[in-house]
């Protein structure tokens, strides 16, 4: 089987550039697969679970918090505005994340204040149940 070379970026460095069997995504339309000689795309990322595949076994693990994944029929690269391995992150760290995140809504005072608020509350209970999820598997 042909392999798709799949690079996961953040800001300010690489987290990942291998060759993998399969890459699912968490788009904004739902998970999408990528294997290699896929249709070309572009989709946003939600927060949620990436998962690199060799053979049938989820071989890496991260954690993404948004951002923008290119696919071509030879790579797919995610742009992630914040990606962390699964396994380096605990539900207690994602339920302070929560927490910290309420308490900012709370004490916004500006339209924009509360709007960003909210939607650092939003990434952080999509991720606190991506983690819950994946967590078992």
């Amino acid at each position: 089987m042909a392999k798709v070379s799949f690079r996961l970026v953040m800001p300010e460095r690489e987290l990942l550039n291998t060759e993998a069997d399969m890459v699912v995504v968490p788009g904004s339309e739902g998970d999408f697969g990528v294997l290699h000689g896929h249709a070309p795309l572009i989709s946003t990322v939600r927060p949620g679970v990436l998962e690199v595949f060799q053979g049938n076994k989820a071989e890496q693990r991260f954690l993404v918090a948004g951002g923008f994944a290119e696919v071509t029929p030879e790579r797919c690269t995610v742009l992630a505005e914040e990606a962390v391995p699964f396994e380096q992150v605990t539900p207690d760290q994602l339920a302070e994340r929560e927490r910290a995140a309420e308490v900012t809504l709370s004490d916004a005072s500006t339209d924009a204040e509360k709007a960003a608020a909210q939607k650092n509350l939003a990434v952080a209970r999509d991720l606190r149940r991506a983690q819950a999820y994946y967590a078992g598997r």
